[in-house]
């Protein structure tokens, strides 16, 4: 499921920064950046590259899917010029060119008309390993968890799984979905269904039913609390490459790192570079 944010009047909001971009776009036309990667990065960097395109309309950025691993393969094999990863690098792949854009939290959700609204770290990691599979054990409904999880090679499943399994397998038994839309839409249509989606997809959107995030041993995922370090689940939004961009890709990444950039980020419910988080 694809997530589209809503227009903005791009013309009026990016003023400020037309005449640096357009001078560093030198007229350039017919020319393609691709980017790849993690499918809870794309929709953001989406947004960002519609506004890009209307400063350097010469310039194409062709965004595609495929996940965390996918975007750092497509890298690799040079079939992408810049991949998105929602996830650390692991050793080897530190070998790559990458940078931070933003920080994003990692949110459980649950049904609206699901009582608890609260877990522990354990109770969640046993959620997931199958240990706890009754919502009444954690005080609900007498109802079987229907635990909704994102599929291998995906960067907020590997990351879900360093910040809160600790070392223990998804159960397989879990559904798994492969966008933090499908997560969320089956959790909205389902009350005893829990699943883990990106902090910044949890506010209310058109033609989408809500759904509830839980408190993390009573703090709230919400941006400030990534901020502050009171929210302890977060992870990084990265662009990764083979060596450092040059040309369009980098004027590209350049944006997304300016001023700007960072901004609309922030307005999307992300936690900018440039803002701290408590370490």
């Amino acid at each position: 499921m694809k997530v589209k944010f809503p227009k903005r009047a791009a013309f009026v909001m990016l003023s400020a920064v037309i005449p640096a971009f357009m001078s560093s776009c030198g007229g350039k036309t017919g020319i393609s950046v691709v980017v790849a990667g993690s499918t809870s990065v794309q929709p953001y960097v989406e947004m960002l590259a519609e506004e890009y395109e209307l400063l350097c309309p010469g310039i194409v950025v062709d965004i595609q899917g495929g996940g965390s691993s996918a975007g750092v393969t497509a890298v690799e094999s040079r079939t992408a010029d810049v991949g998105m990863s929602s996830r650390e690098l692991n050793e080897k792949e530190r070998e790559l060119w990458s940078t931070v854009i933003a920080k994003d939290g990692l949110a459980l959700i649950a049904h609206p008309d699901n009582p608890v609204d609260n877990l522990a770290i354990g109770q969640i990691r046993d959620i997931y390993s199958g240990k706890i599979t009754n919502w009444r054990e954690l005080n609900g409904a007498d109802a079987k968890i229907h635990i909704i999880s994102r599929e291998e090679g995906s960067g907020t499943r590997s990351a879900f799984e360093d910040m809160v399994m600790a070392g223990e397998p998804v159960t397989p038994k879990a559904i798994v979905q492969n966008s933090n839309g499908a997560v969320r839409l089956l959790v909205s249509n389902d009350p005893n269904a829990v699943g883990f989606i990106s902090l910044g997809l949890i506010g209310n959107q058109a033609g989408l039913k809500p759904v509830k995030a839980l408190k993390l041993d009573g703090v709230s995922p919400t941006r400030e609390n990534v901020i502050n370090g009171g929210y302890s689940l977060y992870r990084p939004f990265l662009l990764v490459a083979e060596s450092e961009p040059e040309g369009a890709a980098k004027l590209f990444v350049d944006f997304i790192l300016s001023e700007e950039g960072q901004r609309l980020l922030v307005e999307e419910g992300l936690v900018s570079v440039r803002e701290g988080t408590g370490e």
